[in-house]
């Protein structure tokens, strides 16, 4: 690799930090196949993560308040990144169950240091799409009661008219 590609791999880690809600960083040394499934999840949650060079990653944290993870990046290590503040942490936490050889580090979320209880922690909150089916389903719930209020006295009268007719008959 060089100069020219190493400077553009630092600005992009630097961008990573800098675009996205929340970084995680694993560790671990899992084969091809592993890393691939991990992809696959994380894409499927919304999320990407990158193997990245320590030294590179250190130098695109420098001067940055992601500056205080420099410490995690030793060994083989990744960055797992969303837009989405949950879908990284979740994804990688979910792997990382299943497959002992990813172990999470830490990561940030703005200008916040997360520590492994805190991503962990940030992994078990509900996405943005349930957050949003929540909302919904609460704002949609009294326009339901009303509906059914507004029914339900019809649905009286005609119980009691039944009622009524059916002791006439007797």
């Amino acid at each position: 690799m060089d100069r020219t590609q190493k400077s553009e791999v630092v600005e992009w880690i630097g961008g990573v930090f800098d675009s996205n809600s929340v970084v995680v960083v694993a560790n671990g040394g899992l084969s091809v196949a592993e890393m691939e499934g991990l992809r696959a999840e994380l894409r499927e949650a919304g999320a990407s993560m990158k193997i990245v060079k320590n030294r590179l990653a250190k130098i695109a944290i420098s001067g940055k308040p992601s500056e205080k993870l420099t410490d995690l990046f030793q060994g083989p290590t990744a960055i797992a990144f969303s837009e989405d503040p949950v879908a990284a942490a979740k994804a990688v936490k979910k792997f990382a169950k299943e497959n002992e050889k990813l172990t999470i580090l830490g990561g940030s979320m703005g200008e916040e240091i997360l520590d492994v209880a805190a991503v962990e922690a940030l992994a078990s909150m509900p996405s943005r799409e349930e957050l949003l089916a929540s909302i919904v389903a609460t704002i949609t719930a009294p326009a339901a009661n009303i509906a059914g209020a507004i029914g339900a006295p019809a649905s009286n009268i005609a119980g009691i008219l039944e009622t009524l007719e059916n002791r006439e008959a007797a």
